[in-house]
C-alpha cells in the first residue's frame, strides 16, 4: 500500500458521498464498493449509516455477506457509523426479523436506542484518540452499546451510554461524524488503515 490508502465506502444505502468526502479530505483515495471485486481492491472501509436490516439485507442480495465476513474477521480495517455501527455489532439486543450482522466487535448495541427519527440531535462527544476537543456528533435514530466484551474498548460516552468503541482495526461510532464537516474520526481511521498496511 502506498501512502494514500485506498478506502472504499460500502455503498448499498445510506449516506454514502458524505463519507466519500470526507475520506477524501484525510486524504485517503474513496471509492464506493458494491460487489466482491471492488471490497478485494480496498484496503479498508467504511460500512455508513443507513437502515440496518436493509443494509443486510441488500449485502445479501449482491453476495457481499460473506466477502465482508471474511475480509473483518482477516483484519481488515472498518469503520461503522449508526447503522454500520449495528452491522459490526457480534450481537444485536433487539434484531428485526431477517437482520445480520458482520460481527468485528464484541458489543451489544440498540437499535434506535436515542429514539425516533423527530428525537434526532446533535451533541459534543468527547472521543478518546481524537485531539483537539470535542467532536461534534449528530444523532439519529441512533444506536448504543449495551455493553462490550473483553476485546473491546468504549472510547466515547454520551448521557451515561457507549457511543463509540474500537477493537484491534474495527471502529464503530452510533452517531455521524461525516455530517458535521470535522474530519478527524476520518483521518483518525485513514491512519488506522496505514497502520495495518
Amino acid at each position: 500500500m502506498s501512502d494514500t490508502p485506498v478506502i472504499g465506502v460500502l455503498a448499498l444505502q445510506g449516506d454514502v458521498r458524505e463519507h466519500l468526502i470526507a475520506l477524501a479530505s484525510a486524504d485517503a483515495l474513496a471509492r464506493p464498493v458494491r460487489r466482491p471485486e471492488e471490497l478485494a481492491e480496498v484496503d479498508g472501509l467504511v460500512l455508513p449509516g443507513g437502515e440496518s436490516t436493509t443494509m443486510s439485507k441488500l449485502a445479501a442480495l449482491f453476495g457481499m455477506l460473506d466477502p465482508l465476513r471474511e475480509r473483518i474477521a482477516a483484519g481488515m480495517p472498518v469503520y461503522g457509523t449508526c447503522a454500520g455501527m449495528i452491522l459490526l455489532a457480534d450481537k444485536i439486543l433487539d434484531p428485526r426479523s431477517g437482520q445480520e450482522t458482520l460481527g468485528g466487535i464484541d458489543m451489544i448495541v440498540r437499535r434506535n436506542a436515542f429514539g425516533r427519527q423527530n428525537e434526532s440531535f446533535e451533541a459534543a462527544v468527547e472521543v478518546a484518540g481524537i485531539g483537539g476537543g470535542p467532536v461534534e456528533g449528530v444523532f439519529i435514530r441512533a444506536p448504543w452499546v449495551e455493553s462490550v466484551g473483553a476485546g473491546a474498548k468504549v472510547i466515547a460516552e454520551h448521557g451515561g451510554h457507549i457511543v463509540a468503541v474500537r477493537q484491534r482495526n474495527a471502529l464503530a461510532t452510533s452517531f455521524h461524524p461525516e455530517l458535521t464537516g470535522d474530519h478527524r474520526l476520518h483521518a483518525y481511521f485513514t491512519e488506522m488503515v496505514r497502520a495495518a498496511g
